[in-house]
This record gives C-alpha cells, structure tokens and sequence, in this order.
C-alpha cells in the first residue's frame, strides 16, 4: 500500500524540476513525428550555473536549438551535452508518437491540443516514483485562451495519482532558460534519427548528424544503429510509439 505522505515526512519525499519541450508539430499534417521530452533533475542550480558560467566565459548568449546548429554554435551544444552526462541525480525521458498510427487517430483524431496534453501527462506519469513530487517547467507555446494545458497537467496528474504529484506547471520562454533548450537539443536529435531510419530524410545536415553521433555515443549507441526500438539506460529512457515501428524503414 502506497504511505500517505505528511509535512512531517519532509526528508523522504524527493522534490524534481522537469524541464519540458518538444520537437515536431501536432498541427502540420506532413509532419508524422511528435517527440517531447524531459530532464528532470533535483538541484537544476547544478547544469543551469555551468552552463551559464561558459556562456559568460565564451561571451556566447544565443539560444540553443536543434533546428539551428551550426559551425558557430556546434561546440557550445557538445558542451551542453558533456554538462548533461556530468550532472548527478539527473534522468532524462521522451515519447515520440506516431501521428498516421492507430493510437494517435483512435485517442485524439484532430484535437491537438488534448493529444498534447495527454502525452505530457503520460510521459510525466513515467517519470514519477512514488515517492517524488514534481514542478514542471514547460516551454511557451502560444495556444488558445480556453486552453488551459498547466491547469490541467497539474490537476490531472494530481487526481491520477491521488496524491500531491505535481506542485506546479508553469511556461517559459525557452530563450530563458537553458534547460529547456537543452531538452530541445536531445529530442530534436531523436526526431531526426527516427525521420533517417523513415527516408524522411535522406542527406541531413552535417552539424546536425554531428551532434547525433555525439549523443549516440555518450549513450554507448552505435553510430548507423537508429533508435526505432527505443532506449533506456540508468539515465536515458528512449520510449517510441510501437505504430512507428510498424512504419516502413527505407
């Protein structure tokens, strides 16, 4: 039976940032791949205060994102990665769903919204002993008024598991802060390994492919070896929908 926590059980309850983002679009049609993912983390001062202090010392104050990597910003995002896997009492999960597959149609059709919402509750819902409260920090998408996403992740995640799960959601703008952008560089480079393995893409960008390999080998993955099964290690926990692994592979 699960312990029914109390103030006064302060020292056995863990408390966890999770930074979240996501790469791919829910709204654009063509685009099939939809990935989020998290870092969580207990003390964020850790990777956030490294990260900016190479920042100050670099005099480098761009934002960080897959999407833009390039020869100027290649090495600061391989740092950010080495800062990553330096860092203790740190996990990393994503969940990248199919949007033509059987589970993305039956539960959501053409509400992206909610298919936003309920993956991020399911994804949280993986990362959440039972001993853990967590605050999640997500980053700002420009949604409509009667949207309510922090609202309900919380309230829902809360009834879900019958216990304070989560304190809180908030949204920033991930220019802000460079956890988030960090999340952005590790799913970004799950979406483009899976949208390989698919023909999606078929040359790439070369800085791009650069920080996959990086990624893949920091995780012991080989290079040519796509991430269509998933992964999961003592740290990372690569979850994929099992209808795109039912896609052809070109």
């Amino acid at each position: 039976m699960e312990k029914d926590y109390k103030l006064t059980d302060y020292k056995d309850i863990w408390t966890k940032f999770c930074f979240l983002d996501e790469s791919g679009s829910l709204s654009n049609p063509t685009d099939i791949l939809f990935t989020i993912g998290i870092i969580k983390c207990s003390q964020p001062y850790f990777l956030q205060s490294k990260i900016y202090y190479e920042r100050d010392k670099r005099n480098f104050h761009d934002e960080m994102k897959f999407n833009k990597l390039s020869k100027n910003n290649f090495e600061f995002a391989k740092y950010m990665l080495d800062c990553l896997f330096a860092t203790r009492s740190l996990n990393f999960y994503s969940y990248t769903v199919d949007k033509k597959g059987e589970y993305f149609i039956n539960n959501f059709g053409n509400d992206m919204w909610k298919a936003y919402e309920d993956i991020t509750i399911r994804l949280v819902g993986a990362a959440l002993p039972k001993n853990e409260v967590l605050i999640l920090i997500a980053d700002h998408v420009t949604v409509p008024r009667d949207i309510r996403f922090e609202c309900n992740v919380k309230r829902k995640i809360n009834e879900k598991y019958s216990r304070l799960a989560m304190a809180g959601v908030c949204r920033f703008d991930s220019k802000a802060n460079d956890l988030l952008q960090l999340t952005d560089l590790i799913i970004g480079a799950i979406n483009y390994d899976l949208k390989f393995s698919l023909g999606i893409i078929k040359k790439g960008d070369k800085y791009k492919k650069r920080f996959l390999a990086y990624l893949k080998k920091n995780l012991g993955i080989d290079e040519e070896e796509f991430l269509t099964k998933g992964f999961k290690n003592y740290i990372f926990n690569v979850f994929i929908d099992p209808d795109l692994k039912k896609e052809k592979i070109t």
